[in-house]
Protein backbone atom coordinates (compact mmCIF):
# COMPACT_ATOMS: atom_id res chain seq x y z
CA UNK A 1 0.00 0.00 0.00
CA UNK A 2 1.61 3.07 -1.01
CA UNK A 3 1.41 5.94 1.71
CA UNK A 4 -0.72 7.91 -0.37
CA UNK A 5 -3.41 5.60 0.11
CA UNK A 6 -2.11 4.78 3.94
CA UNK A 7 -2.63 8.87 4.55
CA UNK A 8 -6.21 8.00 3.43
CA UNK A 9 -7.05 5.18 5.34
CA UNK A 10 -5.83 6.88 8.52
CA UNK A 11 -7.87 9.85 7.79
CA UNK A 12 -11.15 7.34 7.00
CA UNK A 13 -10.96 5.41 10.04
CA UNK A 14 -10.16 8.58 12.70
CA UNK A 15 -13.48 9.79 10.84
CA UNK A 16 -15.27 7.24 11.96
CA UNK A 17 -13.53 5.95 14.95
CA UNK A 18 -12.49 10.23 15.96
CA UNK A 19 -8.98 8.55 17.26
CA UNK A 20 -6.97 5.53 16.68
CA UNK A 21 -3.32 3.41 17.83
CA UNK A 22 -0.32 3.09 16.24
CA UNK A 23 -0.48 -0.89 16.70
CA UNK A 24 -4.55 -0.80 15.45
CA UNK A 25 -3.14 0.57 12.29
CA UNK A 26 -0.13 -1.23 12.07
CA UNK A 27 -2.67 -4.75 12.29
CA UNK A 28 -4.56 -3.30 9.98
CA UNK A 29 -2.27 -1.81 6.70
CA UNK A 30 0.73 -4.94 7.79
CA UNK A 31 3.32 -2.28 7.85
CA UNK A 32 5.72 -1.45 10.76
CA UNK A 33 4.58 0.84 13.85
CA UNK A 34 7.96 2.86 12.58
CA UNK A 35 6.35 3.14 9.23
CA UNK A 36 2.75 4.15 10.87
CA UNK A 37 4.26 6.85 13.49
CA UNK A 38 6.06 8.74 10.29
CA UNK A 39 2.62 8.79 8.67
CA UNK A 40 0.92 10.15 11.48
CA UNK A 41 3.48 12.90 11.84
CA UNK A 42 3.01 13.87 8.30
CA UNK A 43 -0.50 14.01 8.51
CA UNK A 44 -0.12 16.07 12.15
CA UNK A 45 2.07 18.45 9.81
CA UNK A 46 -0.96 18.71 7.42
CA UNK A 47 -3.01 19.81 10.32
CA UNK A 48 -5.67 16.83 9.87
CA UNK A 49 -4.75 15.00 13.06
CA UNK A 50 -3.09 15.39 16.64
CA UNK A 51 -0.63 12.47 18.02
CA UNK A 52 -1.47 11.18 21.22
CA UNK A 53 0.64 8.52 23.54
CA UNK A 54 0.31 5.70 21.12
CA UNK A 55 -1.61 6.76 18.27
CA UNK A 56 -3.59 10.37 16.91
CA UNK A 57 -6.51 11.95 17.09
CA UNK A 58 -8.64 13.96 14.57
CA UNK A 59 -8.04 17.27 14.75
CA UNK A 60 -11.18 18.83 13.77
CA UNK A 61 -13.60 16.05 14.38
CA UNK A 62 -16.57 18.23 12.84
CA UNK A 63 -14.75 17.71 9.34
CA UNK A 64 -16.64 16.25 6.81
CA UNK A 65 -15.72 13.73 4.29
CA UNK A 66 -18.15 11.19 4.39
CA UNK A 67 -20.41 11.15 7.13
CA UNK A 68 -19.66 8.58 10.32
CA UNK A 69 -21.57 5.51 11.11
CA UNK A 70 -23.35 7.52 13.62
CA UNK A 71 -25.53 9.40 11.21
CA UNK A 72 -25.66 13.05 10.35
CA UNK A 73 -23.05 15.42 11.41
CA UNK A 74 -24.54 17.90 14.43
CA UNK A 75 -22.34 20.35 15.08
CA UNK A 76 -22.14 23.91 13.96
CA UNK A 77 -25.99 23.24 13.01
CA UNK A 78 -27.08 27.42 13.26
CA UNK A 79 -24.05 27.81 10.54
CA UNK A 80 -25.25 25.53 8.82
CA UNK A 81 -28.96 26.89 9.05
CA UNK A 82 -27.15 30.34 7.91
CA UNK A 83 -25.76 28.92 4.55
CA UNK A 84 -28.70 26.74 3.46
CA UNK A 85 -31.38 29.58 3.86
CA UNK A 86 -28.40 31.84 1.99
CA UNK A 87 -27.82 29.10 -0.58
CA UNK A 88 -32.17 29.14 -1.07
CA UNK A 89 -31.83 32.86 -2.91
CA UNK A 90 -30.33 31.16 -5.66
CA UNK A 91 -32.75 28.09 -6.99
CA UNK A 92 -35.47 28.84 -9.35
CA UNK A 93 -38.43 27.05 -10.09
CA UNK A 94 -37.93 24.31 -12.77
CA UNK A 95 -34.07 24.37 -11.90
CA UNK A 96 -31.81 21.12 -12.27
CA UNK A 97 -30.11 21.97 -9.31
CA UNK A 98 -27.40 19.11 -7.98
CA UNK A 99 -27.13 18.79 -3.68
CA UNK A 100 -23.46 17.16 -3.76
CA UNK A 101 -23.06 14.95 0.06
CA UNK A 102 -22.98 16.72 3.08
CA UNK A 103 -24.53 17.83 6.09
CA UNK A 104 -25.11 21.76 4.82
CA UNK A 105 -26.98 20.12 1.83
CA UNK A 106 -28.93 18.39 3.84
CA UNK A 107 -30.16 21.30 5.12
CA UNK A 108 -30.53 22.81 2.01
CA UNK A 109 -32.51 20.14 0.97
CA UNK A 110 -34.84 20.31 4.21
CA UNK A 111 -35.25 24.06 3.19
CA UNK A 112 -36.27 23.56 -0.48
CA UNK A 113 -39.23 25.42 -1.83
CA UNK A 114 -42.17 23.87 -2.57
CA UNK A 115 -42.02 24.34 -6.45
CA UNK A 116 -40.96 21.96 -9.33
CA UNK A 117 -37.21 21.27 -9.31
CA UNK A 118 -35.08 18.18 -10.19
CA UNK A 119 -32.29 17.62 -7.97
CA UNK A 120 -29.44 15.41 -9.02
CA UNK A 121 -27.56 13.96 -5.34
CA UNK A 122 -26.08 10.55 -4.40
CA UNK A 123 -26.35 11.25 -0.59
CA UNK A 124 -28.79 8.88 0.98
CA UNK A 125 -29.98 11.07 3.75
CA UNK A 126 -30.85 13.90 0.78
CA UNK A 127 -32.61 11.10 -1.05
CA UNK A 128 -34.51 10.30 2.38
CA UNK A 129 -35.39 14.17 2.88
CA UNK A 130 -36.58 14.48 -0.77
CA UNK A 131 -38.15 11.33 -1.81
CA UNK A 132 -41.46 12.27 0.22
CA UNK A 133 -41.58 15.97 -1.36
CA UNK A 134 -44.06 15.55 -4.92
CA UNK A 135 -42.73 18.25 -6.85
CA UNK A 136 -39.05 17.27 -7.08
CA UNK A 137 -38.20 15.08 -9.16
CA UNK A 138 -35.04 12.85 -7.77
CA UNK A 139 -31.96 11.91 -9.77
CA UNK A 140 -29.69 8.79 -8.58
CA UNK A 141 -26.80 8.20 -10.33
CA UNK A 142 -26.46 5.06 -8.36
CA UNK A 143 -23.40 2.95 -7.41
CA UNK A 144 -22.46 1.25 -4.11
CA UNK A 145 -23.29 2.52 -0.57
CA UNK A 146 -20.05 4.08 1.61
CA UNK A 147 -21.56 5.28 4.53
CA UNK A 148 -24.37 7.79 3.33
CA UNK A 149 -22.78 8.33 -0.48
CA UNK A 150 -23.40 6.09 -3.52
CA UNK A 151 -20.06 5.75 -5.35
CA UNK A 152 -19.46 4.51 -8.73
CA UNK A 153 -17.46 4.96 -11.84
CA UNK A 154 -20.64 4.84 -13.66
CA UNK A 155 -22.22 7.70 -11.81
CA UNK A 156 -19.37 9.75 -12.50
CA UNK A 157 -19.85 9.47 -16.23
CA UNK A 158 -23.85 10.02 -15.67
CA UNK A 159 -23.20 13.27 -13.88
CA UNK A 160 -21.01 14.09 -16.86
CA UNK A 161 -23.53 13.59 -19.25
CA UNK A 162 -26.28 15.75 -17.54
CA UNK A 163 -27.75 19.06 -18.07
CA UNK A 164 -27.33 20.88 -14.47
CA UNK A 165 -27.99 24.49 -14.24
CA UNK A 166 -26.53 24.85 -10.24
CA UNK A 167 -24.66 22.73 -8.55
CA UNK A 168 -24.37 23.34 -4.30
CA UNK A 169 -20.83 21.68 -3.01
CA UNK A 170 -19.52 21.05 0.53
CA UNK A 171 -15.93 20.92 1.77
CA UNK A 172 -14.18 19.49 4.49
CA UNK A 173 -12.30 22.58 4.29
CA UNK A 174 -11.54 25.85 1.90
CA UNK A 175 -8.18 27.40 0.99
CA UNK A 176 -7.39 30.22 -1.51
CA UNK A 177 -4.43 27.94 -2.87
CA UNK A 178 -5.05 24.61 -1.88
CA UNK A 179 -8.86 24.74 -3.53
CA UNK A 180 -11.68 23.03 -1.73
CA UNK A 181 -10.54 19.66 -0.41
CA UNK A 182 -11.82 16.71 1.70
CA UNK A 183 -10.41 13.63 2.81
CA UNK A 184 -11.60 10.55 0.97
CA UNK A 185 -10.53 10.09 -2.30
CA UNK A 186 -13.00 7.93 -3.48
CA UNK A 187 -15.45 10.99 -3.65
CA UNK A 188 -12.87 12.78 -5.63
CA UNK A 189 -14.51 11.89 -9.08
CA UNK A 190 -18.04 12.42 -8.41
CA UNK A 191 -17.20 16.11 -7.03
CA UNK A 192 -14.84 17.01 -10.12
CA UNK A 193 -18.06 15.80 -12.20
CA UNK A 194 -20.00 18.26 -10.45
CA UNK A 195 -18.01 20.96 -10.57
CA UNK A 196 -16.90 20.56 -14.57
CA UNK A 197 -20.63 19.91 -15.60
CA UNK A 198 -22.92 22.01 -13.72
CA UNK A 199 -23.49 25.65 -14.97
CA UNK A 200 -22.91 27.37 -12.24
CA UNK A 201 -20.88 25.82 -8.94
CA UNK A 202 -21.70 27.04 -5.33
CA UNK A 203 -19.69 26.32 -2.56
CA UNK A 204 -21.72 25.55 0.68
CA UNK A 205 -18.89 26.35 3.54
CA UNK A 206 -19.22 26.88 7.09
CA UNK A 207 -16.44 29.69 8.21
CA UNK A 208 -14.42 27.10 11.05
CA UNK A 209 -13.39 25.54 7.35
CA UNK A 210 -11.95 28.69 6.53
CA UNK A 211 -8.33 28.56 5.68
CA UNK A 212 -7.87 24.92 6.25
CA UNK A 213 -6.41 22.31 3.65
CA UNK A 214 -7.05 18.24 3.91
CA UNK A 215 -5.62 15.31 1.72
CA UNK A 216 -7.94 15.86 -1.71
CA UNK A 217 -8.48 18.72 -3.75
CA UNK A 218 -11.24 18.51 -6.28
CA UNK A 219 -11.62 21.85 -6.99
CA UNK A 220 -9.98 25.50 -7.33
CA UNK A 221 -11.31 28.56 -5.88
CA UNK A 222 -11.94 30.46 -8.87
CA UNK A 223 -13.66 27.21 -10.47
CA UNK A 224 -16.88 28.43 -8.27
CA UNK A 225 -19.31 31.23 -8.83
CA UNK A 226 -19.58 31.65 -5.26
CA UNK A 227 -18.74 30.68 -2.04
CA UNK A 228 -21.54 30.79 0.36
CA UNK A 229 -20.75 30.78 4.24
CA UNK A 230 -21.89 31.88 7.57
CA UNK A 231 -22.09 35.14 9.54
CA UNK A 232 -19.20 33.53 11.53
CA UNK A 233 -16.34 34.79 9.26
CA UNK A 234 -13.50 36.60 10.22
CA UNK A 235 -12.78 40.15 8.91
CA UNK A 236 -9.00 38.88 8.52
CA UNK A 237 -10.41 36.10 6.46
CA UNK A 238 -13.38 37.69 4.16
CA UNK A 239 -9.82 40.58 3.24
CA UNK A 240 -7.58 37.19 2.48
CA UNK A 241 -9.92 35.68 -0.01
CA UNK A 242 -11.14 39.28 -1.36
CA UNK A 243 -7.50 39.86 -2.07
CA UNK A 244 -7.04 36.38 -4.17
CA UNK A 245 -10.43 37.51 -6.15
CA UNK A 246 -12.74 34.84 -4.20
CA UNK A 247 -16.22 35.89 -4.33
CA UNK A 248 -17.70 35.63 -1.19
CA UNK A 249 -21.73 35.80 0.04
CA UNK A 250 -21.82 35.90 3.96
CA UNK A 251 -25.43 35.37 5.59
Amino acid sequence: MSALKRHERIMEILISHQEVTVSQLSEMMNVTGKTIREDLAKLEDMGLLTRVHGGAVLAQNDQYGILSGQGTNTKHMPEKAEIAERALRYIQPNDIIALDGGSTTLEIAKRLPSFPLTVVTNDLFILSELAKREQVRLVVPGGERTRNMLISSQAVEYVRGLNIHKAFVSSTALHPEFGLSIYTGDLVPFKKALVETAQHVYGVVDHQKFGQFALWTFATCQQLDMIITDSGLSTEQVAHFQQSNIPLDIA
